[in-house]
């Protein structure tokens, strides 16, 4: 299917543009040296608001079109003649990949009008960060992470580091949104202005931002700022989008039938072999990003799509991509991708989705359901570059059908939700960012990092730095209190007979710990080695223990040589068998308008174009199974002794009428768009939501307290019982929203 979105090209001819003429001159030399005979959109609209330094600003405008410079060209006009003075820029990115290609990009800028430019992360040696911290000037690019050790560990240097401190530039901001590490850095930015004493300018880049107000309220939290929204206007690129369906059988239990590894390649079981053979012969021969979901499902494809070219004796041009492969082989993969002369296949996870340079691909493959409509449009925009086609390639699995198929599982929800999302996509939509979350397991790491960089802190002034005028302002003073109390009994903090809050002797060694900069949980790991080379690392709870246990990883399989307990190192050799690792990971909210989009596409009778002929296939069924049930009128049905129930809602509304379900002694579990309503009958059903509906003493508190496990985040174990409960009541529960939705549809009953 061929999609063109058809708004007007605003590129302006540097000569005629108002806005150019009010770059520095040698920024203007610059762009002349490029060739450019046009300012982007998004690059002139950019220049006032950017030069003014009296407004924040968030540019959003797809993957290649230009961001870097919309928000550098002003920059760098407006900090040219004083560059020296201090770090005058902020550069903040959540990938150390990201910032090194950023280094390269911004450099070839500034080495031309004498601005100095320095990254900051993990694998920068230590004389150049050193370098930074005695003659701060010019640009630093850096991670959360690192400018939280700079704060740790030089804590008493910041003021000078960032006294001339002109703009904070935040890329890939909706990566931040909503999350922990997004937290982190919104404290660490508040911090920095507060021991500066200055406003600093933000600028935020993104390709992906669901709503604009959220993004501009996540950038300076209580618009206490103005804030420039730059939405581009440039005309959109024509998108070529397929979903494939694929029915998966079981296999025949006549050991003769069943097909060997030699020729299931060529099977139409519907089964993984199948989407592989699908992918091998579409994408061999040109450059492609295959992503996958988890990281287990990386291992399993490219596995198997390397022995498909071994079968056929012919060059593997199909590899891995993520976290846990080691940053050699990562970065072997993306200088691979960047050289047009050699077609390469990356199965990858999000590590991939972020704005890394690595050339042009031909087109995007998403196996499975995608994990949200945001990533979806994130990833598309990494194909379809130079003026080419974006193509988008969607490959969903089925179960087939037999008489013991529930009715949850005949609705296909895996593919109509699918499509649901591409839907979304073509309207222009994607969800906006999480912001309910209390983040107290950041406050944690806040708190501990504002006493390390001060060597203590009252308690008076650690709520006005953190809570009351920074970006924690969701949580009370009785709240507070309550946290000190906690953090104090864990021994994180002691306080001073003067009200000084100083680190424990726990507190101690969480600051003084490696991973203590990460906001993120992180885990004890294995590292994996062949013949000295490092391959990657996986959690120690994932991995086989012994010698002679068979693993796949990093595309290959292997077996363990030896195991070293005390280095935790796992030597490997190459084998013939192997199993992927299950690595860690959590689930994926989906959004309400996701499911109600679910709805409306089982209701409609329309066949999306972009359907091959057995995803339609899976599709009518899905519809024909819908109305037998008569879900077009009814909000649940009856399955033997179970309720099955579709609000059509999202992960927060479902979350909350499980509990619901469960503080009243009623068992469910959820399958996808379904609540699965144990032993009941319709009439007890509706009595017992009317009776939840009317109950007005359960609140969000409560549901939280009757979860057994709420630990998610890395310092939640330092949390009273009442705070995790707070805390996992903020982010998953919403029982106004619920009650009234219950209320409509018993109505309706």
């Amino acid at each position: 299917m061929d999609l063109k979105h058809s708004n007007s090209d605003k590129s302006t001819d540097p000569e005629k543009s108002s806005a150019f003429f009010l770059l520095h001159q040698k920024v203007q030399r610059w762009i002349y040296k490029q060739g450019w005979k046009e300012l982007r959109d998004i690059q002139e609209q950019a220049v006032v608001p950017i030069i003014s330094g009296t407004t924040d600003v968030i540019i959003a405008s797809p993957t290649a079109s230009g961001k870097t410079e919309a928000a550098f060209l002003p920059i760098c006009s407006g900090i040219i003649d004083d560059s020296d003075q201090s770090v005058k820029v902020l550069y903040i990115a959540p990938l150390k990949a990201l910032i090194n290609d950023q280094f390269d990009r911004i450099s070839g800028l500034c080495d031309q009008l004498d601005i100095k430019v320095h990254r900051w992360h993990g694998d920068v040696p230590q004389n150049k960060k050193k370098n930074v911290i005695e003659k701060p000037t010019g640009i630093l690019l850096i991670t959360p992470e690192s400018l939280e050790a700079i704060f740790c560990n030089h804590g008493t240097k910041i003021s000078r580091i960032f006294s001339h401190l002109s703009y904070i530039v935040i890329d890939e901001l909706h990566s931040f949104i909503g999350l922990e590490r997004g937290r982190q850095l919104q404290s660490l930015i508040h911090r920095s202005e507060t021991f500066i004493k200055k406003r600093v300018p933000r600028i935020g880049l993104s390709a992906t931002l669901g709503d604009m107000q959220i993004a501009s309220e996540y950038l300076r939290p209580g618009n206490i700022f103005p804030c420039c929204l730059i939405d581009s206007r440039e005309s959109r690129q024509e998108i070529k989008l397929q979903l494939r369906g694929y029915r998966f059988k079981a296999l025949d239990n006549n050991p003769q039938d069943n097909k060997t590894e030699t020729t299931i390649v060529d099977s139409d079981s519907g089964d993984t072999y199948q989407i592989c053979n699908d992918l091998f012969k579409t994408l061999r021969g040109t450059s492609n990003l295959i992503f996958a979901n988890r990281r287990t499902e990386v291992e399993v494809f490219a596995d198997l799509l390397r022995r498909m070219s071994e079968l056929k004796h012919i060059p593997n041009e199909f590899f891995p991509h993520h976290g846990s492969l080691s940053k050699e082989l990562r970065e072997d993969v993306e200088m691979r991708l960047k050289d047009s002369s050699r077609p390469l296949n990356v199965i990858c996870t999000t590590t991939l989705e972020m704005g890394i340079d690595i050339g042009s691909v031909t087109s995007i493959a998403q196996i499975g359901c995608p994990p949200s409509v945001a990533s979806m449009r994130q990833r598309l925009g990494r194909s379809g570059r130079r003026g080419e086609p974006a193509i988008l390639r969607i490959y969903v699995q089925e179960d087939e059908i037999t008489e013991k198929t529930p009715p949850q599982d005949r609705l296909r929800q895996k593919l109509v939700q699918s499509i649901a999302m591409v839907e979304l996509l073509i309207e222009k939509w994607c969800e906006p960012p999480i912001s309910e979350r209390l983040h107290l397991s950041t406050l944690v790491q806040q708190l501990l990092s504002s006493i390390a960089q001060l060597g203590g802190i009252g308690a008076s002034d650690a709520w006005k730095i953190l809570c009351d005028k920074g970006p924690f302002a969701n949580i009370s003073q009785e709240m507070f209190i309550e946290f000190l109390r906690s953090l104090g009994k864990n021994d994180l903090i002691t306080q001073m007979s003067d009200g000084t809050l100083i680190l424990g002797l726990t507190g101690e060694r969480l600051v003084n710990h490696y991973d203590f900069y990460a906001a993120f949980t992180t885990y004890q790991e294995y590292i994996l080695m062949n013949e000295g080379k490092t391959l990657g690392s996986i959690p120690i709870t994932i991995l086989p223990k012994k010698i002679g246990d068979y693993i796949i990883f990093a595309g290959k399989r292997w077996k363990v040589e030896s195991v070293d307990q005390e280095r935790k190192v796992l030597d490997l050799i190459p084998a013939v068998g192997g199993i992927p690792p299950c690595f860690c990971g959590s689930g994926i909210d989906v959004h309400d308008r996701i499911r109600q989009k679910m709805y409306e596409l089982y209701k409609s009778s329309e066949i999306p174009i972009y359907l091959d002929s057995r995803a339609v296939d899976l599709l009518q069924e899905a519809r024909d199974n819908f109305y037998r049930f008569g879900l077009d009128k009814n909000w649940f049905i009856t399955y033997g002794r179970d309720i099955i129930v579709f609000l059509w809602r999202g992960s927060k509304v479902m979350d909350t009428f499980r509990a619901l379900l469960y503080s009243s002694n009623i068992a469910a579990h959820q399958r996808w768009a379904a609540m699965i309503v144990s032993a009941t009958t319709e009439e007890k059903y509706i009595s017992h939501i009317r009776e939840i509906i009317k109950d007005d003493k359960v609140d969000e508190i409560e549901l939280a307290s009757m979860v057994d496990d709420k630990m998610n985040e890395k310092h939640d174990c330092y949390l009273s019982d009442n705070l995790l409960n707070a805390e996992y009541a903020a982010r998953s529960f919403n029982i106004e929203k619920t009650k009234k939705l219950l209320s409509e549809l018993v109505g309706r009953s």
